[in-house]
């Protein structure tokens, strides 16, 4: 009799499938009611915001994230070729399970500054995702020097950090990408940043302000940095394994 080990080898596609299936179910779920008031109540609070503040803060994320994502200067690894999915996902937990425990240290170490260390963990972090997001990209054997698969890690940064109602809107260009790609900008100068910064900036805000209180700013940047790292390297690893699947047709 095989065991649970040599069961889970045999059929590890299929469960995988099954996973991603469920993930896929549970991001195209309407809204619930405190979902839309949540909404509704952070676009009220934009809406106060002048215009002026709002282009400063889309300037600053656009240019930070531009600049990590689509910069020369970030050495990008090479893609791993010729490995099974179970292999690669092996090398993927690896990765993200790194990523986690580098965060919560850095969300530790700026937390325990209070306001002023607290700011300077939105660059560090934004560092730390996004190159956790080229390697795990890599590891499912994505050339991430391509313009078009930096701009679907953009797109799997936003599922990841959105409302409900634009995780709707998002699954949806995932899981259509190869439809999508005539569709999607020609620049990174194209994409639409204003929305991008508002999503994550409410997304986030929620998750990090208590970041900023001195004293328990360190204990709330470690849990906080190593639950967001978590989500978007879940969110990633299940976003490949649409495009996996949808390859092996």
């Amino acid at each position: 009799m095989n065991s649970t080990k040599d069961y889970l080898e045999e059929h590890y596609e299929e469960i995988v499938f099954a996973e991603m299936s469920s993930w896929l179910a549970k991001n195209h779920k309407r809204p619930s009611i405190l979902n839309l008031i949540t909404k509704g109540t952070q676009k009220t609070i934009n809406q106060i915001i002048p215009q002026k503040v709002h282009r400063v803060i889309t300037f600053a994320i656009e240019n930070m994230i531009k600049g990590l994502l689509f910069g020369t200067k970030y050495i990008t690894p090479k893609p791993l070729e010729g490995l099974k999915l179970k292999e690669r996902e092996e090398k993927v937990d690896r990765i993200i399970k790194f990523y986690k425990n580098t965060a919560s240290a850095e969300g530790a170490i700026t937390g325990a500054g209070g306001i002023l260390m607290g700011f300077a963990d939105f660059p560090a972090f934004l560092s730390i995702k996004i190159k956790m997001l080229c390697e795990i990209a890599a590891a499912y054997g994505i050339d991430v020097k391509s313009f078009q698969e930096r701009l679907f890690m953009l797109y799997v940064f936003k599922l990841a950090f959105s409302s409900q109602e634009s995780r709707n809107e998002t699954v949806k260009v995932i899981e259509d990408w190869d439809a999508h790609t005539a569709l999607l900008p020609m620049d990174e100068a194209d994409f639409d940043w204003m929305e991008f910064q508002l999503e994550y900036r409410d997304y986030m805000d929620l998750a990090k302000l208590a970041q900023l209180i001195p004293v328990i700013g360190a204990g709330v940047g470690a849990v906080a940095n190593y639950q967001l790292s978590a989500l978007l390297g879940e969110t990633a690893k299940q976003c490949y394994r649409v495009r996996y699947f949808k390859w092996d047709l």
